[in-house]
């Protein structure tokens, strides 16, 4: 059975800092390319952070360049997102995504976990 499993969502203040963690199973982590998305409210889903599977190649959103920093732990089948200097803006639901490197219609969501930013 394929899980995603998002844990280290909560509430801060702007400026602050949170760690997101995606623990992955069912699946052969190391063959799939992991993103973080994000959807606030009233908005559509948005793409923050990619990582690659073998090089660890990442790529961000402009909005967040400089700020957050995804990695990926393969032995344990985790993937994180870093997030410093958070802004309001900021807020929403994060999502880690997982999508196979060569049969691209394979592809799993995690049930997401509320990043608030507020004073």
């Amino acid at each position: 059975q394929v899980q995603l499993v998002e844990s280290g969502g909560g509430l801060v203040q702007p400026g602050g800092s949170l760690r997101l963690s995606c623990a992955a199973s069912g699946f052969t982590f190391s063959t799939y390319v992991m993103n973080w998305y994000r959807q606030a409210p009233g908005k559509e889903r948005e793409l923050v952070a990619t990582i690659t599977s073998t090089d660890g190649s990442t790529n961000y959103a402009d909005s967040v360049k400089g700020r957050f920093t995804i990695s990926r732990d393969n032995p344990k089948n985790t993937v994180y997102l870093q997030m410093n200097s958070l802004k309001l803006e900021d807020t929403a639901v994060y999502y880690c995504h997982a999508r196979h490197i060569i049969v691209r219609r394979l592809e799993y969501w995690g049930q997401g976990t509320q990043v608030t930013v507020s004073s």
